[in-house]
């Protein structure tokens, strides 16, 4: 078995995790999260979303928070727009990238956006242009592409006839989001070999949801079939409002800890990032779910005075 000798980890905590968060985060806050996380090594980053304000609150200081990071060499900032006004307003932001999103199901993008699939595709003709103008990239994002919670399996078939469409806008990638923790091994097989086949220039980045457990393991899975572009949130912060108790993305601390035990490199300092995903949980003030952050890695030493021992034979 071959494994990719580089993946790229792409860090979306500062967009998919906070904005579940009720409490406003403060804008200087959300920066200096932002800045941890790139000193960290990450250079890719989903940073915010350029939605309603009314709609999600805490992304109201969405330019803001993308104008005041640090840019460092090699970075690539993304952010969320769902029209062409917030393309508008990411623009005047300068993000690298715009990602424009719609669902695999017809249920679940009419309950997310209240729009058909095409009605959906149909409004991203005039973001198209505006990212074109601003010399942005335009990336797509496609939820509950491994299985939607009101419908079910989603065929492979309807993922492909959405990318044909988006590729037809110039975009050459794409995240399959795993919106709800649907994903198993075999689907993400099936779904990722046929799509590198219908699509083989495609850049495809999966964004994986431990809902059920199997977060990095479905990313094992994706390794060993060539698929080397992981979308995660620091300390597992996020998740889904459709999914009672689901647990959110993949931690990146987690996700990163396994690369590098698998020998695939990522540019990222494992210590730094486990550093910055503990400064998270102080600031959200709860436990979080990541794991590493707890344990540290394994090769991590403890001092031998102090640790619990067996009591004493008799």
């Amino acid at each position: 078995m071959t494994l990719p000798a580089k993946a790229t980890v792409v860090e979306v905590g500062p967009r998919d995790g906070f904005q579940m968060e009720k409490t406003f985060i403060p804008t200087d806050v959300k920066i200096d999260i932002a800045n941890r996380l790139i000193e960290s090594g990450l250079r890719r980053m989903e940073v915010t979303s350029f939605v309603s304000p009314k709609a999600v609150p805490q992304m109201k200081d969405a330019v803001l928070v993308a104008k005041g990071v640090e840019r460092v060499a090699g970075l690539k900032l993304s952010a969320l727009v769902p029209n062409p006004v917030g393309a508008q307003n990411a623009a005047l932001a300068g993000v690298d990238e715009m990602v424009v999103f719609v669902s695999a199901s017809e249920s679940h993008n009419r309950s997310n956006v209240r729009r058909t699939i095409a009605e959906s595709l149909d409004g991203f003709d005039e973001v198209a242009r505006i990212a074109q103008e601003a010399g942005a990239a335009l990336h797509g994002a496609v939820a509950v592409a491994f299985g939607c919670p009101f419908e079910g399996q989603v065929r492979k078939e309807q993922v492909s006839n959405i990318i044909e469409r988006m590729t037809k806008l110039g975009i050459g990638s794409v995240t399959l989001g795993d919106t709800t923790g649907m994903a198993t091994p075999p689907v993400v097989r099936d779904l990722c070999s046929h799509l590198r086949s219908v699509f083989p220039k495609l850049k495809i980045s999966l964004h994986f949801h431990n809902t059920r457990g199997i977060g990095l393991v479905n990313v094992y899975q994706a390794l060993q079939i060539g698929m080397d572009r992981f979308e995660s949130s620091v300390a597992g912060l996020g998740g889904c409002p459709f999914a009672p108790g689901a647990t959110g993305n993949i931690a990146t601390e987690d996700l990163v800890y396994l690369l590098h035990e698998l020998g695939i490199q990522t540019g990222v300092d494992l210590e730094k990032l486990i550093a910055a995903a503990g400064h998270v949980e102080r600031v959200i003030g709860r436990t979080l779910p990541g794991q590493v952050m707890k344990a540290g890695a394994r090769l991590k030493r403890y001092p031998l005075a102090g640790a619990c021992t067996s009591p004493p034979d008799p």
